[in-house]
């Protein structure tokens, strides 16, 4: 059986080959919204194998907060801070394909980053 971390790590798994179809669908905003969904899950991921709590935006950006202060690495908050742009993106559809474009690969950055911390 597996844990609530690897649920969280395969969905964001999947989450990041659905962004990417998307995008070549040009549905740009479930593109935004897989991306932003890969980063929280792997957020969450973290935060499970930690016992932090995680069940809403601000308890997940108190996780990257404790991240950044444990590792040292700022780019935790920084690409995070991108995610969050492609969820609102999701809500407001502002961003051109470009934007996510490049987004997406500093998405699969930070699950990286995030992975390395389990």
């Amino acid at each position: 059986m597996t844990t609530r971390a690897d649920y969280h790590v395969d969905t964001a798994s999947q989450f990041l080959a659905k962004a990417r179809i998307y995008l070549a669908e040009e549905d740009l905003l479930q593109a935004s919204e897989k991306g932003w969904g890969a980063a929280a899950r792997m957020v969450k991921a973290v935060a499970e194998t930690r016992g932090w709590p995680h069940h809403g935006h601000y308890e997940l950006w108190r996780v990257i907060d404790r991240l950044v202060d444990e590792t040292g690495d700022e780019e935790l908050r920084t690409i995070f801070k991108l995610a969050s742009g492609l969820h609102i993106n999701f809500y407001e559809g502002w961003l051109a394909r470009e934007a996510i474009e490049q987004d997406l690969p500093q998405i699969d950055d930070l699950v990286e980053r995030l992975q390395a911390q389990l």
